[in-house]
């Protein structure tokens, strides 16, 4: 069934959606699992899977602020809370998120809290070393490497201002993400006796390159809203990791589409959302490995003059830069 603009209805949701609530199940026992007996593995292996399961984490906490997997705020939100990342508090997350969606200000420095550009005043009051490190991340090489360190400590550093501003709204929730972080905490070091420097350096950092890696190339600033947003096919691994939000213009038409159904209505949609976004499509990973590990992708200074949005909408949306989407 079709709505008046020709494009399919979105189906009804459903009550419970069993892939995401198993899905949630194999990340946190596996997280678990992997944790508890991390001593009987190779510290390389070990790794790996944490990595791989704390980006998991991620990209399913993306799919519980959409409404998944329940119809049950309440309930979503508890099992999404879970700071397996520690960074990170979920309700920031889901507040930047939300606001990005906004697609007519998408990729605006101004009005999108995710955006990768700047405006020119902000470029000009930058510094050599800022310059350098902000051009770097243009590459692929730079994103993954240098992108984690810049994005969590300039992230905490606006925090730990708000903090000190007595903004209510911020503390609030770093003290609820602070009592969930303690017990994440308390599992790592005291129950599974994992040093905290090397679960940061060796499972955090590198689950955040693994993000990185989706979000490098999935916006670019076009006249075109449609054109704003990517599309990376044929991506079996990294869209199981992603939940399928490789198919980026999928999720900005579809954003309360479960992840399990995106693949097949992708398939039956596939040559509009190409018409509509100009073919801004890429053949797997591979491609954007290829083209961008050491070529830039894109300008720092976003290309066109920005305008922010009007008060009244500008009101309700975050400052703060969050990347991982």
């Amino acid at each position: 069934m079709k709505s008046q603009n020709g494009r399919p209805k979105a189906a009804r949701r459903r009550a419970v959606e069993g892939p995401t609530l198993a899905l949630a199940g194999l990340i946190y026992g596996g997280f678990l699992a992997v944790t508890f007996w991390h001593d009987s593995m190779p510290w390389w292996l070990f790794a790996a899977v944490a990595t791989w399961l704390v980006a998991w984490q991620s990209s399913l906490q993306h799919e519980i602020l959409h409404g998944h997997p329940t119809r049950s705020r309440g309930f979503n939100r508890m099992l999404g809370m879970v700071p397996l990342s520690l960074w990170l508090p979920y309700e920031t997350y889901r507040l930047s998120h939300l606001s990005h969606h906004r697609d007519d200000r998408l990729t605006d420095p101004l009005d999108d809290p995710e955006s990768r550009y700047l405006t020119p005043e902000d470029w000009t009051r930058l510094g050599p070393l800022g310059r350098w490190m902000l051009t770097a991340q243009k590459t692929l090489a730079g994103r993954l490497v240098l992108g984690p360190a810049w994005m969590i400590l300039h992230f905490l550093g606006e925090e730990a201002a708000k903090i000190r501003d007595r903004d209510r709204l911020t503390r609030r929730i770093w003290a609820e993400h602070v009592l969930w972080t303690v017990p994440v905490v308390a599992w790592i070091v005291l129950v599974c006796r994992i040093d905290l420097g090397f679960y940061i350096l060796a499972v955090i950092y590198p689950s955040v390159s693994l993000l990185l890696i989706r979000s490098f190339a999935e916006h670019k600033a076009a006249d075109g809203v449609a054109e704003r947003t990517a599309i990376v096919e044929n991506s079996t691994v990294f869209g199981l990791l992603f939940l399928h939000n490789n198919l980026h213009a999928v999720h900005h038409e579809r954003p309360a589409m479960p992840w399990y159904e995106i693949p097949a209505w992708y398939r039956e949609n596939r040559a509009r959302l190409l018409l509509e976004n100009g073919g801004h499509v890429y053949d797997g990973y591979g491609e954007v490995f290829r083209r961008f590990l050491f070529a830039s992708h894109d300008s720092v200074v976003h290309p066109v003059r920005r305008h922010p949005a009007p008060a009244r909408e500008a009101a309700s949306l975050p400052a703060d830069n969050l990347l991982l989407t």
